[in-house]
């Protein structure tokens, strides 16, 4: 089941967010976006979200006069300008046809428009989630429902056949030089390429490929660290990326940026004695691309330690389960009904190799988004340390690739914390 943009285009606004006129720019959006805002009985104000560390998040309301906060919020929309220099690492176009093809599918706020450095979207009300949330039992269970649901009913968009420069691999896993274009300049990669077949792309590993060639090469330990990570990529690509998973050919569209700050609680109803479950929806499709579902679960898993990564705090092997087991159960449903596919799975099996499969994945996370703070470090403008994150991100992966390898256990080394707490089968102090 392909999908293809709309060719309805989402409106156009010809202009800016300016950060250095943050109010006035930002009115003059949405004011060309809802010019009936400018009537005599509107008051209109602008709300700052400090959340994000990416880009900037705005919510537009209109407070006129005898409407309840709830009214007022009916019509609120958001305004999301961009990071600067972040289209070095963001695929705009694909963000915007993420966000119409989740629109489809009954996840997404409507997109109301686009402008030069940023889109116009629905407000959705509810509670942005903090990390203390994310380790709740019944909040955890939301969350796996409705990434259930993406996995199993949004088809990953497909694009045109890769070209020189992407990532490939092939049976006899031979190796190639690429190059690619950066910011108007062609550069060479420091090291040769894992080469994989038959992967929609983009997908997590030509993401990450994208990125290691756009990091900064003007010194020799620039270089260095680039071919360094290269080469870690090429070993990941050889030993992941082929493996069997849920979805097409082992991939399901993610969100693969499942932190506490794009998770919202919806509002419940009150009153009632037979309520439902708790539910929540996903924001923010900047980084979604076609993944092993066990790196968008990894990767969320990583995100119970917020931006603080504090390690005492991540999902034990219970709290894992009980995660993986909600998604196995809605997964199975959804995907049947929705491709009219019946599954013959025994659930205790596939939760078992979803849960080993995000063992497995768990280190990724931290190579990921160690690359890519290595390249914000460079670019944002946003009071976030971007190089001690990375640092900390990239120690992740490097005691992980200990772990599996046998490294830390040959040289009779301590386990890292986050290693033993993964390790803890149940939520105690002991062992941490």
């Amino acid at each position: 089941m392909a999908f293809e943009a709309s060719r309805e285009q989402v409106r156009l606004l010809p202009l800016r967010y300016d950060p250095d006129d943050s109010d006035g720019s930002a009115r003059r959006l949405v004011l060309e976006l809802l010019p009936h805002w400018q009537s005599k009985d509107s008051n209109v104000e602008l709300v700052r979200f400090t959340d994000g560390i990416t880009n900037t998040l705005l919510k537009a309301v209109n407070k006129r006069a005898g409407l309840s906060p709830d009214e007022t919020d009916r019509d609120a929309i958001l305004l999301r300008a961009y990071g600067p220099g972040t289209d070095l690492i963001i695929d705009r176009q694909r963000e915007a046809q993420n966000h119409e093809l989740l629109m489809r599918h009954g996840l997404a706020p409507t997109l109301l428009a686009r402008f030069e450095n940023g889109m116009l979207y629905r407000f959705i009300s509810g509670r942005v989630t903090r990390p203390e949330d994310l380790r709740r039992p019944e909040v955890s269970a939301a969350i796996a429902r409705k990434l259930a649901q993406w996995h199993a009913t949004v088809p990953c968009i497909c694009t045109v056949t890769p070209t020189a420069g992407a990532l490939h691999h092939d049976d006899s896993d031979r190796k190639v030089d690429v190059t690619q274009e950066v910011n108007g300049n062609t550069r060479q990669s420091g090291s040769t390429l894992t080469v994989v077949h038959e992967k929609p792309e983009p997908n997590i590993w030509s993401v990450m490929q994208k990125w290691i060639l756009a990091l900064p090469s003007d010194t020799s330990t620039q270089q260095n660290q680039a071919a360094i990570l290269q080469d870690e990529l090429n070993s990941l690509v050889a030993q992941l990326s082929q493996r069997p998973g849920l979805g097409k050919n082992g991939l399901v569209f993610s969100h693969n940026d499942l932190l506490c700050g794009n998770i919202i609680m919806l509002p419940t109803a009150t009153g009632q004695s037979d309520r439902p479950p708790l539910d929540v929806t996903f924001i923010d499709y900047e980084y979604a691309v076609p993944s092993p579902a066990a790196f968008d679960i990894a990767n969320h898993f990583a995100e119970w330690g917020g931006f603080d990564c504090d390690m005492t705090v991540l999902p034990t092997v219970a709290q894992r389960r009980a995660f993986i087991g909600e998604y196995i159960r809605v997964y199975t449903d959804l995907h049947s009904s929705t491709f009219h596919d019946p599954i013959a799975l025994d659930t205790s099996v596939e939760e078992a190799k979803l849960l080993q499969e995000v063992d497995l994945f768990r280190g990724v996370p931290g190579f990921y988004w160690g690359i890519w703070s290595l390249i914000q470090a460079t670019i944002s403008d946003i009071d976030f340390d971007y190089a001690s994150y990375s640092k900390i991100r990239l120690a992740e992966y490097w005691a992980w690739k200990a772990e599996i390898s046998g490294e830390r256990a040959k040289a009779n080394a301590d386990v890292p914390l986050r290693e033993r707490r993964w390790a803890q089968e149940t939520d105690t102090s002991e062992g941490v």
